[in-house]
């Protein structure tokens, strides 16, 4: 005890105690000497630590808690090595505004500025993908830091922070009291600024309403629902941010993503009112900001986002609101729709058009990969939750999956390779009662297909649909199309992904026609293992709208 009263305690153990108590109950990680005193600290902690086979995939799999839960995940890794592996999570973290705190084992303070083992000043390494870097040199100082470290992540636009500890540093014992538990700080709008909407929606003729980004929440959810039934409002959702709203609902009007349905972009660019709701309407969901100006939209522009930096950052807004999406739903309720609404029969051809868009289409080859996704939109419950990386095979899912329920989707708008897998880890861990399953493509997949082991040995019973064409399709794609015939780089001989699983302990199945996959996923769910579905795909059907042939030699356009 000190002059204070307050105990003793390692660095370790005071950092573990103010992880719990801000209500951490996982984390991931791979194991390092430089932090084991904080590992040691756990040993006796109620908080989870599972331990990954890669930095990558344990920073992934933080990150998906963190777009799960909204509250920051938690991912632990060691030096130089661990935060150049962690550092493809953080990326993701940073374009996908997801609150996440890495806690990196450092170099003992005595050594510093030596280029000791494995040193690295993680303030330059990893600031361009962290919203704070900071070490902390003092034990009696976590409390402090760990405070500023969880609103940082959480408040304004969500991001990763990166905390690191030198190893000695942890193990220092000192007498330190605790700090008060984080809360989430909320930025509500004005009553002017409500009125100021109202008035903009009362003058439109042709409104669309986006949502997008993160600081959402069920209730949220539900009234952005409330306020687009009132207004009878078409609704579109950012890129891979589907879980917004109910597909199955009359408003709405599909993603705006890579290769939207052209008929939406075109009610995007002929919108005289765009209300963006929590999103940054970046490269991706503007089909490379060609359907919104910058810096002066052609729409009256309603711009809605939690941090203040991002109003006016790219496109000037006629009305910009600084509000968490929480926050101004809640503020929806008070606002009264006009008498006649003029755009009602627009949004009925707006949902009609998303409901073709999404029926099935035939492609190139035995395995349809439509009629399979719209076989798991049917059989999957409500709350099932729907995981994938970056490919050309997610373009298949994001049109012929629908997403029903907020919480039902994880899937980086940073475009990330391998991250479908981890993810279905960390939502299985969160909901082991949910069904959880995975698409990633075959380079995607080889990515973090380690962590097959990670899920075996937390007996997280995930589902992975390996859409196994042989190649980088993405990268064959734009290949075959600027450089027809000339590929290179993009050809991968595979492992029998079926019996990789099943040396990992998992189930696997290999599939080659559209027929055998009911059967197999079922096999895989009653399984109740982690199982890998060898899913053999054409790589001819590299789009759903366009065939390999079609795209060779068609240049950029």
């Amino acid at each position: 005890m000190d002059g204070t009263g307050s105990a003793l305690r390692t660095g370790g153990r005071i950092l573990a105690d103010a992880l719990t108590a801000n209500g951490v109950d996982q984390a991931f990680c791979v194991p390092g000497e430089s932090y084991l005193a904080l590992l040691d600290a756990f040993y006796d902690s109620p908080v989870r630590v599972t331990v990954c086979r890669h930095e990558g995939g344990a920073a992934m799999a933080a990150e998906a808690w963190g777009k799960l839960t909204g509250r920051p995940g938690i991912v632990m890794a060691t030096r130089g090595p661990g935060a150049a592996n962690a550092a493809a999570g953080l990326h993701i973290g940073r374009q996908d505004s997801t609150p996440m705190i890495l806690l990196l084992g450092q170099v003992s303070r005595r050594w510093r500025d030596r280029e000791a083992f494995q040193e690295v000043n993680f303030k330059i390494f990893l600031s361009e993908v962290a919203k704070w870097v900071a070490e902390i040199d003092d034990a009696a100082r976590i409390p402090e830091y760990v405070s500023r470290a969880f609103h940082e992540a959480t408040s304004g636009r969500p991001g990763p922070v990166v905390l690191s500890l030198p190893e000695d540093m942890l193990r220092d014992s000192v007498a330190v009291a605790d700090a008060a538990p984080w809360m989430q700080v909320e930025t509500w709008p004005g009553l002017t600024q409500m009125a100021q909407f109202q008035k903009l929606l009362w003058g439109a003729a042709s409104p669309l309403l986006v949502l997008g980004g993160s600081r959402w929440s069920e209730g949220a959810v539900r009234a952005a629902r409330r306020f687009a039934e009132r207004f009878a409002l078409p609704v579109a959702c950012s890129f891979r941010r589907q879980m917004l709203f109910d597909h199955d609902h009359s408003n709405y009007a599909g993603e705006l993503g890579i290769g939207p349905n052209p008929a939406l972009a075109e009610r995007m660019r002929d919108a005289d009112l765009l209300i963006l709701l929590g999103g940054r309407l970046s490269e991706m969901a503007s089909a490379s900001y060609r359907h919104v100006q910058i810096p002066e939209p052609r729409q009256t522009l309603v711009h809605v986002h939690p941090g203040a930096e991002e109003l006016g950052r790219l496109y000037r807004p006629t009305l910009a609101i600084n509000a968490s999406p929480t926050a101004f739903a809640a503020a929806l309720e008070g606002l009264q729709p006009p008498n006649a609404i003029p755009w009602q029969g627009a949004t009925r051809t707006a949902n009609a058009a998303y409901r073709a868009w999404s029926a099935p289409v035939t492609n190139p080859g035995p395995v349809q990969m439509s009629r399979i996704v719209a076989w798991l939109r049917e059989r999957l419950p409500d709350d099932a939750i729907v995981t994938n990386g970056a490919g050309n095979y997610s373009g298949w899912v994001g049109r012929f999956f629908r997403y029903r329920r907020y919480g039902t989707q994880l899937a980086p708008t940073s475009g990330t390779m391998g991250y479908g897998l981890p993810a279905a880890i960390a939502a299985k861990l969160r909901h082991p009662d949910r069904a959880v399953v995975c698409f990633a493509g075959d380079g995607c997949f080889q990515m973090t297909s380690q962590e097959i082991a990670t899920a075996v040995q937390e007996q997280a019973a995930v589902v992975v649909i390996v859409v196994n064409n042989g190649i980088h399709g993405t990268i064959r794609m734009h290949q075959e199309r600027d450089y027809p015939g000339r590929h290179i780089a993009t050809d991968l001989v595979d492992p029998d992904f079926a019996a990789f699983a099943r040396a990992c302990g998992g189930h696997g199945e290999t599939v080659a026609t559209t027929e055998d996959f009911a059967p197999a996923f079922e096999r895989a769910i009653k399984s109740g293992l982690p199982a890998v579905i060898d899913l053999k795909f054409s790589p001819e059907a590299i789009t759903p709208t366009r065939t390999m042939t079609e795209i060779r030699g068609s240049g950029r356009g």
